[in-house]
């Protein structure tokens, strides 16, 4: 008969004398009683001692509670060989008494232990039916209020799909309107390359005949000249009487030779390559873009805001570096392209001559030769009537554009100059295989008072004005 009471025992020494279950973190108070921490903090709600122990009501001046781990082990051996049993509804959990009162303040139910401890001393405690009517009308109107919301959330969850199903619409009509309109651009494009083509072929067959002719007739005159020279230079070895026989027929001939020189035949191509829309969309990729003095060679003069450049006929008194361009009247922008597409517009109304393009960071600027590609430059120079590269042959044109847009996509290699003004293609470079950094480059070769001016871009991509 001893088991049962040293198990009883157990569980008497490992239950808290205030919440009436197993300790749960036990401490041990001056006077040597034990409480769950828990359960003697809240007894002890005063911020101020003297604190009474809640057993024998010994008071201490501080809170002096010391940790009891042998004690918690022993609560952990009693819980396990005695699990605590389920606490019927209706009781309190601590005390194991009837729930006989509402605290208003923690809103939760109380027992008459509970009650009567200081922790609710000055809290709002009220029998259950008192505090179940007033809590009920509070429900009641926070179930109309919820009904009211229940009715304007589904109100708007019919809204909030019907938008959706609305937008849905939306999309795919756009994406409709989409498809349509680029398909009929492409048409559209398929139709204008094929006119272009068509007036190119009927350029050439207009004009080829006529350098063909030309041609013809110059080496039937050279074939008639060959013929006569050689025979006066046979004449010229034969004694006298063969020199002089027949001289007359010899002479006439000789009198009656005219070269006639060729027709002349205009060489600037009417039809331009200009695909409509291109220099908008191009000029999507514009960015703002400014002059770097510090690469500007001495003679060249440029604006305050660093956007227009002019050849001057004084050369300035500037510090020399590898990175300032010299003899070489050239300019750098301050972009640097290492990815991605770029598009920048130059004003160079009726200058004369200019170059435009890139070249890589790393360039000798103190070159003297040729500015070609295999010196890393890619430029496109106007001389008067007629476009030049070094990788390219002179490329004649009717008329000059006043405005040049230069498209540079760095991962194609591609490189192309525009007539801004009416976005026909005025030259291309061979496709490029880019790499490392590339600048844009800028100089107006000879002096002028007309400056070339980057077109400022104004309010964002694609609206762009000159200043």
């Amino acid at each position: 008969m001893a088991t049962p009471d040293l198990s009883a025992n157990l569980q008497e020494e490992a239950t808290c004398a205030i919440c009436l279950d197993y300790f749960t973190d036990p401490v041990m108070t001056d006077c040597g009683h034990n409480f769950c921490r828990e359960c003697i903090s809240r007894c002890w709600g005063q911020p101020e001692g003297p604190y009474a122990c809640p057993e024998c009501r010994e008071l201490s001046p501080q809170r002096n509670l010391r940790p009891n781990r042998p004690l918690a082990k022993m609560a952990e051996m009693a819980r396990r060989l005695h699990p605590p049993s389920p606490v019927p509804q209706g009781v309190c959990a601590a005390h194991r008494e009837p729930l006989a009162a509402f605290c208003g303040d923690e809103l939760r139910l109380l027992c008459a232990s509970c009650e009567r401890s200081r922790e609710h001393w000055t809290h709002r405690v009220r029998p259950l039916q008192e505090a179940a009517d007033d809590l009920k009308g509070k429900l009641e109107k926070s179930l109309e209020h919820l009904r009211k919301q229940m009715e304007d959330a589904l109100l708007f969850q019919a809204q909030a799909e019907e938008t959706c199903a609305l937008w849905q619409k939306m999309v795919e009509s756009q994406r409709q309107n989409v498809l349509t309109e680029f398909e009929r651009l492409r048409r559209l494009l398929v139709e204008e390359e094929q006119q272009l083509l068509q007036k190119l072929e009927e350029e050439e067959l207009e004009v080829l005949p006529r350098l063909r002719e030309n041609a013809a007739r110059l080496v039937q005159q050279s074939a008639a000249l060959g013929g006569l020279i050689a025979e006066l230079e046979g004449r010229c070895q034969l004694p006298a009487l063969g020199l002089l026989q027949d001289i007359r027929d010899a002479l006439r001939r000789i009198q009656d030779v005219k070269l006639q020189p060729p027709e002349v035949v205009p060489m600037e191509l009417r039809t331009v390559c200009r695909v409509p829309g291109l220099v908008e969309t191009l000029r999507r990729f514009r960015g703002d873009m400014t002059l770097d003095p510090d690469t500007a060679n001495p003679e060249l003069v440029l604006s305050e805001d660093r956007k227009s450049v002019r050849r001057g006929s004084v050369r300035q008194a500037l510090p020399d570096s590898p990175e300032r361009f010299d003899p070489g009247p050239c300019v750098l922008g301050h972009s640097r392209f290492t990815a991605g597409r770029h598009y920048w517009e130059v004003e160079v109304g009726e200058r004369a001559n200019w170059a435009l393009g890139v070249c890589r960071e790393n360039v000798n600027r103190k070159e003297t030769g040729e500015l070609s590609a295999g010196n890393g430059f890619w430029i496109l120079v106007f001389l008067g009537s007629y476009y030049n590269s070094p990788e390219r042959a002179f490329v004649p044109l009717r008329d000059p554009p006043r405005r040049v847009g230069i498209f540079l996509d760095y991962e194609d290699g591609h490189l192309s100059f525009y007539s801004a003004t009416d976005g026909s293609l005025l030259f291309i470079f061979p496709e490029t295989s880019f790499s490392g950094t590339l600048r844009p480059l800028f100089s107006p070769l000879s002096s002028s008072p007309t400056p070339l001016t980057i077109c400022r871009v104004k309010g964002g991509p694609g609206d762009a004005t000159v200043p």
